[in-house]
């Protein structure tokens, strides 16, 4: 992987300010999307969830149409990695579904995901699964508020997993974060590992996607026929959360939670600003 060789968009406070919208649109299309999740929905009634609340903003989807991609979200089941395509799949009780998906607003890109543990009657592997990953984001989420490079995203992102949990679970690294603004996948990529190599500084105006994705077994990792679909080689499930965060005058502002990431931050001892009004 090669760092720092694509410009990087930096973007005024105003540009942050309009991102915004796009990240609260993402954030309430995900809470219908994950209020969906339920024994005996199909992966599509996620999607037409997801879709119904991007239609009453008048948001368009960022997935859909994307190099083909057919939907508006991705909803990886159990096994799935990553980019599963909505469908008639029933989901289970015990089921471990991720939910991907993002919103344009005037321009300007939203991207989120979170893992949803379908039903009541869940593994404990999973439930951990779940939690370490979502943790694992914020202290990555912080690691932007405090830290010099990018790659202190992904440093934080790996000592968390590896203090809480050991090698138990596993970092996927076939798959990263990512630049977004005027398009959903921009420079840099933002690892979820500790790279030896030096990666682009933290400036005023970046916004990134982080997304870790932790599996129960091995790191390996196949596509599917559909050409979307990745799926761990070993059967082990996986878990995928996803935030876009921003760099703008006055601080750090996560553009896809509502109060900006404060209920999570704040106890990493970050306080999240709001990005100024333009």
């Amino acid at each position: 992987m090669v760092f720092g060789r694509r410009k990087i968009q930096v973007k005024s406070d105003a540009e942050l300010a309009l991102m915004a919208r796009a990240g609260v649109v993402t954030s309430r299309a995900l809470d219908a999307a994950v209020a969906a999740a339920v024994p005996g929905a199909t992966t599509a009634d996620l999607d037409r969830a997801f879709r119904a609340v991007l239609e009453d903003f008048g948001a368009e989807s960022n997935f859909l149409g994307y190099y083909g991609y057919p939907a508006t979200v991705c909803t990886s089941v159990n096994d799935e990695v990553v980019h599963g395509i909505p469908g008639q799949r029933v989901l289970a009780d015990g089921d471990v579904v991720s939910i991907d998906g993002g919103a344009i607003v005037a321009g300007w890109h939203g991207d989120s995901a979170r893992t949803v543990l379908v039903g009541e009657h869940h593994d404990p592997a999973d439930l951990e699964l779940s939690d370490v990953t979502r943790a694992a984001m914020w202290r990555g989420v912080a690691a932007m508020a405090t830290g010099t490079h990018v790659g202190d995203i992904g440093l934080a992102v790996e000592t968390y997993v590896r203090e809480t949990v050991g090698s138990r679970l596993g970092v996927l690294e076939d798959y990263v974060g990512h630049g977004i603004g005027t398009e959903m996948h921009m420079a840099p990529d933002v690892p979820n590992y500790a790279v030896g190599q030096r990666t682009p500084k933290l400036v005023t105006g970046m916004a990134l996607a982080i997304e870790p994705m932790l599996v129960r077994g091995g790191i390996e990792t196949r596509v599917l026929a559909d050409d979307w679909t990745v799926v761990t080689e070993d059967g082990s499930r996986a878990s995928q959360w996803e935030h876009t965060v921003c760099r703008h005058s006055g601080g750090v502002w996560v553009l896809t939670a509502e109060d900006g990431g404060a209920s999570e931050l704040e106890p990493l001892g970050v306080h999240p600003v709001p990005v100024p009004a333009s």
